[in-house]
């Protein structure tokens, strides 16, 4: 892996923690949208499945050592970074896939999260609509700038 890939899987890691703090107040109580979700869709299009796992777990990583995560938290995380990168491994990698992989990995990260707490998920996918919509309209425009600066970074090493 070169310090190019190192240095984007950093930012990109810095991006999703920093984003993941930012909470975007909704209607409905307790369902307050964090912008790390069309985010993350939009890095995974943008970057490929393996630049994106390995800058979610920097990011869950530090989130853990700051505090603001526990285990429980990465846990549900990775089953949404999982989620998201095998539904664009198995739609592909178009706008379908950027519309449908956020609301679908939250959709299965809240079912895993109503089996481990005995709850019913019903419920907590309710809930989670609204960040759902916000992730499917908001995963397009993210995955633009990523893909465009994505370009302008290898364009301008090339040129160096």
């Amino acid at each position: 892996m070169s310090r190019l890939e190192l240095t984007q899987i950093a930012l990109l890691a810095a991006f999703i923690t920093v984003s993941g703090a930012i909470k975007i107040p909704s209607i409905i109580p307790g369902a307050e949208f964090q912008l790390s979700a069309p985010l993350a869709v939009a890095i995974c299009y943008a970057f490929g499945f393996k630049i994106y796992i390995i800058a979610g777990i920097l990011s869950s990583m530090t989130g853990l050592i700051l505090g603001t995560h526990t285990l429980f938290n990465i846990a549900i995380a990775m089953i949404f970074r999982l989620s998201v990168a095998l539904t664009m491994q198995i739609i592909g990698r178009n706008k379908l896939s950027l519309i449908i992989a956020g609301p679908l990995a939250s959709t299965i990260a809240r079912c895993s999260i109503g089996l481990i707490l005995d709850k019913l998920a019903y419920a907590l996918i309710v809930a989670a609509i609204p960040g759902m919509i916000y992730t499917a309209i908001l995963s397009i425009p993210l995955s633009v700038i990523l893909e465009r600066i994505k370009r302008e970074f290898w364009r301008q090493e090339n040129v160096v």
